[in-house]
C-alpha cells in the first residue's frame, strides 16, 4: 500500500497523552506502522557518559502509531488522505480540500 504519511509532513496527534499537539514527521517506519514526530511522545532515556557525549537523563522522541496521526491541510485542519492519478502520476489528495499535497 502507498505511504499516506511521509517524512516532513505536518501532523496532529489524535489520541494518547499528547493529543492535540502538532509536529513534523522526522522518520517513518512502515514495517512497524509507526513514525517519530518532533516534540511529541517524549521519553527520558538514561545514558552513560562516553567520549562522544555527556551522559545523564536525555529527552528522546519515541515512535507513535500512524493511526494516531492526521495530516494538516493548508488551512491547518486535520484531514484524511486519498489518492488520485494526475498526468500519469499517483498523487496524495487532502480529503477536506480536495487539493494535492
Amino acid at each position: 500500500m502507498a505511504a499516506k504519511l511521509k517524512k516532513g509532513d505536518k501532523v496532529v496527534v489524535l489520541a494518547g497523552k499528547d493529543k492535540g499537539k502538532e509536529g513534523e514527521i522526522s522518520a517513518v517506519m512502515p514495517k512497524a506502522n509507526k513514525a517519530i514526530v518532533d516534540g511529541v511522545n517524549i521519553a527520558i532515556r538514561h545514558t552513560r557518559q562516553s567520549a562522544q557525549g555527556q551522559g545523564g537523563r536525555l529527552p528522546k522522541a519515541m515512535p507513535i502509531d500512524l493511526s494516531n496521526l492526521a495530516l494538516l491541510d493548508k488551512n491547518g485542519k486535520p484531514t484524511r488522505i486519498g489518492f488520485k492519478v494526475e498526468d500519469g502520476k499517483k498523487v496524495r489528495i487532502a480529503k477536506t480540500t480536495g487539493e494535492a499535497i
